[in-house]
């Protein structure tokens, strides 16, 4: 086990599984307390991927000024982090939320009813380990 290995705590993956099942407010929950604790380089990761998380909460609520809001400052938080950080493959991960976050801002708000209404929200960006 690599020293970056030992200091992942088993929140981070619980945080990353609720994500991945789109269950973005407990995401926010759990990895808010993590951030809360962390100094840096993990604080500014934990909030890249929080800003994310709260942003698609908020596109899933028809918050279009929202989503897009905290889905770029998510977005701009990783950028430092790429292509992988903590064993999450970062660079998916921003390809995926920059997709839909242009997908958004081409949309505008009249269209993020559709979003919410995706029921398999297949353009909601998934949060992947490395292999």
């Amino acid at each position: 086990m690599t020293s970056e290995q030992e200091k992942i705590p088993q929140e981070f993956w619980q945080g990353i599984a609720e994500f991945n099942e789109q269950e973005f407010y407990k995401c926010h929950d759990t990895l808010e307390a993590l951030w809360l604790e962390a100094g840096e380089p993990e604080r500014t990761f934990y909030q890249g991927i929080l800003q994310i998380a709260v942003g698609l909460y908020h596109a899933g609520n028809e918050n279009w000024r929202g989503a897009v809001m905290l889905l770029g400052e998510g977005i701009k938080k990783l950028n430092y982090y790429h292509p992988d950080y903590f064993e999450i493959n970062v660079d998916k991960l921003l390809t995926e939320s920059s997709e839909l976050l242009k997908h958004l801002q081409k949309s505008g708000p009249e269209k993020i009813a559709d979003f919410a209404r995706d029921s398999s929200n297949s353009k909601c960006p998934k949060i992947l380990k490395l292999n």
